[in-house]
């Protein structure tokens, strides 16, 4: 299948079967993300898998405390949106996906961010060419979850990715068209008409 087949396809996913994932799975999606392009080379990304029941708990006590935080000064339109595809402080795919894959970001790297978030496409890509559901989970409090799982200093936690079979059949949410998206030459000028 290709990138475009895949990148169409692929769904965030918040409910998983227990089972079904294998720790081969999960290192042959960072497998995908290691050729992932950084900026100056310096491949900023590190990983925390998890599989440990008692530690994806840990985690997810210290994701909900801190999303807990954030729910409670939301307001407006993003409260509205919150609350209208049901979301809340409670994150229970934390312990119901067989594996969690903490990314990690080096702080003192040129270009950090944007390198490790290269290398998560990447690992979203291949997780979904292994028939793995995934979500790009931010949390609220990202030090909070980075203490909990006793992260060497340096170290910034920008995402957390669980990995599982797919427990739910909820579509893939409209993406807006590249007609709407892309300009050419200038802001005025789309990329095609009609």
């Amino acid at each position: 299948m290709g990138v475009l087949e895949l990148a169409a396809r692929r769904r965030s996913v918040r409910r998983f079967r227990a089972g079904g994932v294998t720790l081969k799975d999960v290192l042959r999606i960072l497998e995908a993300a290691r050729q992932a392009p950084s900026g100056a080379n310096w491949q900023p990304w590190r990983f925390l898998v998890v599989s440990d029941s008692g530690l994806k708990a840990r985690i997810r006590a210290a994701a909900e405390e801190g999303e807990r935080r954030f729910y409670e000064r939301v307001s407006g339109e993003l409260r509205e949106w919150l609350q209208a595809k049901g979301f809340s402080p409670e994150k229970p795919f934390l312990e119901e996906a067989p594996f969690l894959v903490l990314v990690f970001s080096q702080a003192r790297a040129p270009y950090s961010v944007q390198s490790t978030w290269i290398a998560v496409g990447y690992a979203l890509l291949a997780a979904e060419e292994l028939g793995l559901g995934t979500l790009t989970y931010t949390p609220s409090d990202p030090a909070k979850v980075a203490e909990a799982v006793g992260a060497p200093e340096g170290l910034r936690l920008e995402v957390i990715l669980p990995i599982g079979i797919p427990a739910d059949d909820k579509p893939k949410e409209p993406r807006l068209p590249l007609s709407e998206l892309c300009r050419m030459n200038r802001w005025d000028n789309p990329c095609w008409s009609g």
